[in-house]
């Protein structure tokens, strides 16, 4: 089946890159606006993209009402976001957290979650995340009215203690993060525990 992107409408696109670009890692992204209301919010059009300097990449596509998600506005109003991604024993407070919401509602608190604060940035983390990354806005792209591709630089990361392995040699236990990932639809998703291997040829 061939399929002429330019040729869909933006619905039947998304239908089907998510259903395709699987498993899609989860940025669980809390933000702070300029008056300091706390907004937390689940994104899977994410990954990193470089290590020199260390960048991630998130899309943030508009409301369905054409407005800007409370996320993007946070992180063009202070340059500051974490991203903290997500186990599967999280997973329930995380789809809480996606419900849209007025900007005024603490949706850490809804989804009954403490936060801690981080080191370089003033949002906080989500304090049982496995791992959050504490970023800096690197620049922006904007795709169209409020609908941005924000590229943060990792400043500071946090991993769990009881999945590093070796710290001297910063060997992590991913397993043992037991992050889930997104997959096709509204409410599918995919554990990280089945995994295989294949030696890379030298």
């Amino acid at each position: 089946m061939r399929l002429n992107f330019e040729m869909m409408t933006a619905r039947d696109r998304y239908k089907i890159l998510t259903s395709t670009v699987v498993p899609r890692p989860i940025a669980w992204v809390t933000t702070t606006s300029s008056v300091g209301q706390l907004n937390a919010a689940p994104f899977s059009f994410f990954n990193v993209m470089s290590k020199e300097p260390p960048l991630l990449a998130i899309g943030i596509q508009a409301n369905d009402d054409g407005s800007m998600k409370d996320t993007g506005r946070n992180i063009l109003e202070t340059g500051e976001f974490v991203v903290n991604l997500v186990s599967q024993s999280l997973a329930d407070a995380m789809n809480v957290t996606s419900a849209h919401l007025p900007p005024d509602v603490n949706e850490l608190e809804r989804a009954d979650l403490e936060s801690c604060p981080s080191i370089r940035v003033r949002p906080p983390r989500i304090r049982r995340s496995p791992v959050s990354l504490e970023c800096r806005l690197h620049s922006k792209i904007e795709v169209s009215t409020n609908h941005l591709i924000v590229i943060g630089e990792i400043l500071e990361a946090h991993i769990d203690d009881d999945a590093i392995l070796d710290p001297a040699r910063l060997y992590v236990d991913t397993s043992k993060l037991e992050l889930i990932g997104r997959m096709e639809g509204r409410d599918r998703y995919v554990s990280t525990r089945d995994t295989f291997q294949i030696e890379r040829p030298s």
